[in-house]
C-alpha cells in the first residue's frame, strides 16, 4: 500500500476517498490534487478532492446510522468524579449535533463564519464542533485553561459570529471559573474592535451551579434553556473538499500563535484513514484517547477520526491522577478499553507514581496503545509496553503536528517490528526525508532536518491571514519542501527517529546534540522520573549544557546522584554530552497540554527574566517563581 500510495498517489488516494466516505460529488479522479510547494514558482499551494462535494459531520454521524449503527453507543462520557458518567449513541447524537446546529442558524452563523468554543472535556465540545461542521461554519477551539488575554488574542485573530462555553470546570480537585474568563476576554477584545453578540453557556452543575455564574442579558444563554427547544433534524450545508473546516491555534516561535487553517475534504480522508491503520481499528474496539479537543490530536483523535470510522469513543473530563494515579487504568477497565492513546508526558508522571497503580487493575481489555505529543524517550517506551501492555500490545508511537493533521510517521500495528523511541517509518503518501543545512537530501543512514516531500491530503492550506507566515515558516528554509522544524537520524534499518525541535539543538564543542538525547539518557536513569534540558551560552564550548531533573518520588537529592546522573549520559551519549549544571526540581514549567516550555528555562538560566515572554500557557505559574529562586540562589 505504501509503495503504491507513493508511485500513484492519484490512484491511491482516490480509491480510499471514494470507497471510504460519501460525497454528493466527485472531483476529478484523474487530478485529485495540485500542488506547488517551491517558494521560487509563485505562492505556495495545496489542494486535494478540488471539486469534490461532501460534509464531515455527515460522513461521522449520518453514515454510519445509515450502515445500521445507530444504536451503537458513539461516545462514553467519563466524569472528573468517578461516580459522573453518561454515554450517546449515534442517533442521539445525530440529534444533539442537529439541535445545535438548527441554535446556531437561528443566531445567524453561516457557512464560513467562525464559531469559537472554550469548553472542557464535556461531550457537548465534540457536539459543537460537529454541529458547526454539519452547517458549514467554521470551528476554532481554544484549550480550557488559556488565559482570558490568550482567549481575546484568539478572539481578536479570528473574530467569531458566536461563542460556546461553559460556566466552569472543574479537573482534578481544582474549579475553573472559564466564564470569568470569558467575559474578561470578551470586555478585552470589544475593547480592540471585535464584539460577540451570542454567548452560549452550557451548566456544567458539578462545578458551579447557575446562580453563582456571572451574566450578562442580552448576550449569554444557557445552553440546557436554549438548545433542547431546536428540531432534532438539520439539513446538512455540503460544501467543496477545500472549504476550511477548522482554525486551530499553534504555538510560534515569535510569540503571536498561528492560527492552522485545514479544509474539509483532504483533512476527512486523510485522518480518518491514519485512524483506521495507526491503531489497527475492529468495528468491536473501545477507543480511548487522552487528549483535550483543545488540541490537534483531540480534533483527529478524539472527535473526528474516531467517528469517520463509526468507532466508540470514551471522552474523560479529568485528569490522570484524580483522586489517585490509577485512575486511567479503573476507567480501561470500565469501559473495557482496547486502544489507548496517550502522551509521553502522562505516562512519565504515572510512572513515577510506581507500579503499583497500573497492576491493581486488570487492563485485559487493552490490545494497541498510542502515543504522541513528543519523542517517547526508551524506558518510558519500556514502562507503557511491559507494565501497562503486560508486554502484548503493540505501542503506535506516531510523529505528527497540528500542521500535518495527522500521524505521518507512525507504526502500523503487525507490519513491521517496534523499537522503542522510534516512530518507526511514514504512513501512506508521506515522503519524509533528512537533509542537510544546504538542503541536500541524504541517503540511507544519516541524520539532519526532517522535511515532507510533494504533499498529502491533511496538510495545512495556510495560516489564518496570514499567508506570508505560513510560506517564510513551513516552506522557505528548505524551498521545495515542507520543514517539520525537527531534527530526525534515520538508522540502518531506515527507522526515524525524531530528534526533537531543531531550536531544542545544542552545539556543545562542535557537537550537535537534540536535547530530547540527553534528556533520554537522564530520564534512563532509575531514580530520574523527568528532565529537561537547555543549552546557555559558553566562551569556549559556544555552549553548555543545563539539565533540570526531577527525581523519582522518595529519592533524595544528593551529590552522588548527581554523579551517577552525568555517568548515565556520559556512558550513552558522551563525555561532550555531560551537563555542566544539574538543578534539582519538583516541577517542570509545562504547557497545559503537557510540552515542556525549554525557552522560559533558557531565559530564567540566562539571567533573561525581563524577556521571559508570554507565559499564559504554563499550567503551574508558581513553578516560575520555584524556579527562578532555585537558579539564582
Amino acid at each position: 500500500m505504501y509503495k503504491k500510495s507513493i508511485e500513484e498517489p492519484s490512484e491511491f488516494w482516490s480509491e480510499i476517498a471514494s470507497s471510504e466516505f460519501y460525497w454528493t460529488k466527485e472531483w476529478n479522479h484523474h487530478q485529485p490534487f495540485s500542488h506547488n510547494l517551491h517558494i521560487s514558482q509563485g505562492n505556495i499551494n495545496i489542494e486535494w478532492f478540488k471539486g469534490g462535494i461532501t460534509n464531515i459531520c455527515y460522513n461521522c454521524i449520518d453514515r454510519n446510522i445509515e450502515g445500521g449503527l445507530g444504536d451503537k453507543i458513539a461516545m462514553y462520557w467519563e466524569g472528573n468524579e468517578p461516580a459522573f458518567d453518561a454515554s450517546l449513541t449515534y442517533t442521539h447524537l445525530l440529534h444533539q449535533v442537529s439541535q445545535v446546529a438548527n441554535f446556531l442558524k437561528d443566531i445567524g452563523v453561516k457557512k464560513g463564519d467562525t464559531v469559537l468554543i472554550y469548553l472542557p472535556m464535556i461531550m457537548e465540545l465534540p457536539i459543537a464542533m460537529l454541529a458547526c461542521a454539519r452547517i458549514g461554519a467554521v470551528h476554532s477551539v481554544v484549550f480550557a485553561g488559556f488565559s482570558c488575554e490568550s482567549l481575546a488574542q484568539r478572539i481578536n485573530d479570528c473574530k467569531p459570529k458566536a461563542l460556546v462555553t461553559c460556566n466552569a470546570a472543574k479537573r482534578g480537585s481544582k474549579i475553573i471559573h472559564l466564564k470569568d474568563i470569558v467575559d474578561a476576554a470578551l470586555i478585552q477584545s470589544a475593547k480592540d474592535a471585535h464584539s460577540i453578540d451570542s454567548c452560549l453557556v452550557y451548566e456544567n452543575k458539578s462545578a458551579l451551579d447557575k446562580e453563582s455564574t456571572p451574566w450578562k442579558e442580552g448576550r449569554d444563554l444557557w445552553w440546557q434553556d436554549v438548545i433542547p427547544k431546536y428540531s432534532k433534524s438539520c439539513d446538512v450545508e455540503w460544501v467543496d473538499a477545500e472549504d476550511p473546516l477548522f482554525l486551530l491555534y499553534t504555538s510560534g516561535s515569535v510569540g503571536k500563535p498561528k492560527g492552522v487553517v485545514h479544509t474539509t475534504g483532504g483533512y476527512m480522508v486523510y485522518v480518518g484513514t491514519t485512524f483506521k491503520y495507526v491503531f489497527d481499528y475492529k468495528p468491536s474496539d473501545i477507543y480511548w484517547s487522552t487528549a483535550d479537543c483543545g488540541w490537534a490530536a483531540g480534533h483527529g483523535y478524539v472527535t473526528y477520526g474516531p467517528l469517520l470510522n463509526g468507532a466508540t469513543v470514551v471522552i474523560y473530563e479529568g485528569v490522570p491522577n484524580y483522586p489517585n494515579s490509577g485512575r486511567c487504568w479503573e476507567i480501561v477497565d470500565k469501559y473495557k478499553v482496547s486502544i489507548f492513546f496517550t502522551a509521553p508526558t502522562l505516562l512519565r508522571s504515572l510512572m513515577r507514581d510506581g507500579d503499583k497503580h497500573v497492576k491493581r487493575y486488570s487492563r485485559k481489555s487493552l490490545r494497541v496503545l498510542g502515543s504522541a505529543g513528543e519523542p517517547i524517550n526508551p524506558a518510558t517506551w519500556r514502562w507503557f509496553y511491559e507494565v501497562v501492555g503486560d508486554s502484548r500490545c503493540p505501542i503506535s508511537d506516531t510523529w505528527w503536528q497540528t500542521e500535518t493533521g495527522a500521524a505521518m510517521i507512525t507504526p502500523i500495528p503487525g507490519a513491521w517490528p517496534l523499537k522503542p523511541g522510534s516512530a518507526t517509518f511514514p504512513f501512506f503518501g508521506v515522503q519524509a526525508v533528512i537533509v542537510d543545512e544546504e538542503g541536500n537530501e541524504i541517503e540511507g543512514e544519516g541524520k539532519g532536518y526532517l522535511c515532507i516531500k510533494g504533499s498529502w491530503p491533511g496538510a495545512l492550506r495556510t495560516l489564518y491571514r496570514d499567508h506570508d507566515r505560513y510560506e517564510t515558516t513551513y516552506f522557505k528554509p528548505f524551498p521545495g519542501y515542507y520543514f517539520t522544524g525537527d531534527g530526525c537520524t534515520r538508522d540502518k534499518d531506515g527507522y526515524f527517529w525524531i530528534t526533537g525541535r531543531v531550536d531544542d539543538v545544542l552545539n556543545v564543542s562542535g557537537h550537535r546534540i537534540g536535547t530530547a538525547e540527553v534528556e533520554s539518557a537522564l530520564v534512563s536513569h532509575p531514580h530520574c522520573a523527568e528532565a529537561a534540558v537547555i543549552g546557555i551560552d559558553h566562551e569556549v564550548k559556544g555552549q553548555s549544557i543545563w539539565a533540570f531533573v526531577t527525581l523519582v518520588e522518595g529519592v533524595p537529592q544528593s551529590e552522588e546522584l548527581r554523579e551517577s546522573l552525568i555517568q548515565t549520559i556520559r556512558t550513552q551519549i558522551g563525555a561532550f554530552a555531560a551537563p555542566d549544571k544539574i538543578h534539582y526540581t519538583n516541577e517542570l514549567p509545562k504547557t497545559r497540554s503537557g510540552k515542556i516550555m525549554r525557552r522560559v528555562l533558557r531565559k530564567i538560566a540566562s539571567k533573561q527574566l525581563d524577556e521571559i515572554g508570554d507565559t499564559s500557557t504554563l499550567a503551574d505559574p508558581v513553578v516560575l517563581d520555584q524556579l527562578i529562586a532555585l537558579v539564582h540562589s
